[in-house]
């Protein structure tokens, strides 16, 4: 499964990253945060995190808001 790395710029469309790449991230680093871009959808987010707490990680995600707009928001997750 792929995800979508939060966008640096609005109008252009986001990176992807797949489970495989963060697992790879986190045997070099046994910890990272990610910021995954709105147009993922819960259900992907929630798999992630059964994914790698499956696998013993600590996993935190939440929303964050960084505008006045309902939809100015991206994903926000740990992995520990």
């Amino acid at each position: 499964m792929e995800l979508k790395i939060a966008r640096k710029d609005l109008n252009i469309k986001p990176e992807v990253i797949s489970f495989d790449e963060i697992e790879k991230d986190l045997a070099q680093t046994k910890n990272k945060i990610y910021y995954f871009d709105k147009d993922n959808t819960h259900k992907q987010l929630i798999s992630l995190v059964e994914k790698f707490e499956k696998k013993g990680f600590s996993v935190y995600h939440r929303v964050v808001k960084y505008g006045l707009d309902e939809n100015d928001y991206c994903y926000e997750v740990h992995i520990l």
